[in-house]
């Protein structure tokens, strides 16, 4: 039989910390509602799934036209693990029957992962050879295990925070097994979720950072109030500038990328949906045909990221600087002004332009069409202005 991609929804009735958790309205809605709503609008997978033991979320099931499956009421005390339901879900359910298949399991306790955030997920887990694929939040700070640094030195200074190797934990919202590699590691080990023996010829651990609110995860009565307070904020609507005081008000720091470029001229940005492995340029020029003024970031890692930005003669970007990183540019078409410390010069299509770290630079789209450029930098960086800019 052919392979499928199945999501995979948990969501047991009897919890303590918080009493029918899963049940309980976040923002007006029942908590599981979040979860089920961003598998849809994924759209990658060929089933989607409630796993419990309670017919209450079967009724929550068929409202949203997706499948239910009781688990056994022994799988669903205190004592019952991850690894036994989803074996259980697997045989149940003869996805050992389909070569190659892959369950991607959706936790209800993280209410503000996004479809996109999904879709990527999956679409890493299902390119690459990966059995087990992983989702941690990376953790940039000095860690300590039994008392002991994992990622520091004592007796060293401590470097910038950019640059300490990062600690990756489980964010536990997702995670992907190969159906054929799990039933085999129950086999082996009676246990799966983790991936089994790495050092296997056959097994491929892998890990997939999630960002920001998608790492929280409710599992106490103080992360629900945290959830409610941020939901009813109006998290997903509201964009917020950032503020920062300044001697003398003599210049200003704006880091948040999508409002930099809103400033800039820049309405139409899309900057999450990045690191395809490979993209066509001519697709997303066509992608963008409706836009006059757009951006697509098509690369964000932990070193650098890439974002193209085309915008119309006479639009560009406000004079500022970067105190701590240099970056640089690929015409990619059309012509530019650039202004560099006050010198000015014109670039054009095929030309390479490297910025130094505390150099005032200004750019401007001229001739008579839309000019496009490709900016290397990182997400991050601090834009320095002066107040009259």
């Amino acid at each position: 039989m052919s392979n499928k991609t199945i999501a995979m929804i948990p969501a047991r009735l009897g919890s303590k910390r918080i009493p029918k958790k899963n049940l309980r309205m976040l923002n007006g809605k029942p908590l599981i509602c979040y979860a089920i709503e961003a598998a849809i609008e994924a759209n990658c997978f060929d089933e989607i799934y409630i796993n419990s033991e309670c017919e209450i979320f079967n009724e929550i099931a068929e409202s949203y036209k997706i499948k239910f499956y009781r688990r056994p009421d022994e799988l669903s005390t205190d004592s019952s693990t991850n690894d036994d339901f989803v074996l259980d879900f697997i045989y149940k359910n003869n996805l050992i029957d389909y070569e190659g298949s892959n369950i991607i399991q959706i936790l209800p306790t993280s209410p503000f992962l996004a479809s996109s955030e999904i879709k990527e997920f999956v679409n890493q887990f299902n390119t690459s050879q990966y059995t087990t694929l992983v989702s941690v939040a990376e953790n940039k700070i000095e860690c300590l295990f039994e008392d002991q640094p994992i990622n520091f030195d004592r007796l060293k200074h401590t470097p910038p925070s950019q640059l300490l190797k990062p600690i990756l934990s489980y964010a536990c919202a997702l995670m992907g097994w190969q159906v054929k590699n799990y039933a085999e590691n129950m086999k082996l080990f009676n246990c799966a979720y983790h991936g089994g023996n790495w050092r296997d010829s056959k097994t491929y651990i892998g890990t997939h950072i999630l960002k920001g609110l998608s790492c929280i995860d409710i599992d106490n009565e103080s992360d629900f109030q945290l959830a409610e307070a941020i939901m009813r904020s109006g998290y997903k609507t509201k964009q917020f500038s950032p503020e920062y005081y300044a001697s003398e008000s003599i210049e200003r720091i704006e880091d948040d990328v999508p409002s930099i470029l809103v400033k800039d001229g820049v309405p139409n940005n899309d900057l999450h949906d990045c690191n395809k492995g490979v993209v066509n340029i001519n697709d997303i020029f066509d992608s963008k045909k409706e836009f006059r003024s757009w951006s697509k970031r098509v690369i964000n890692t932990d070193s650098n990221s890439a974002t193209l930005i085309q915008q119309q003669p006479g639009e560009g970007n406000r004079r500022h600087y970067h105190a701590d990183w240099n970056e640089w540019w690929y015409i990619v078409d059309g012509q530019w002004e650039w202004e560099v410390d006050g010198n000015t010069k014109n670039v054009s299509k095929g030309d390479i332009v490297l910025i130094e770290k505390n150099k005032k630079h200004k750019i401007t789209a001229i001739g008579d069409k839309p000019a496009t450029r490709l900016a290397v930098s990182r997400e991050d960086v601090a834009h320095i202005y002066a107040n009259e800019d």
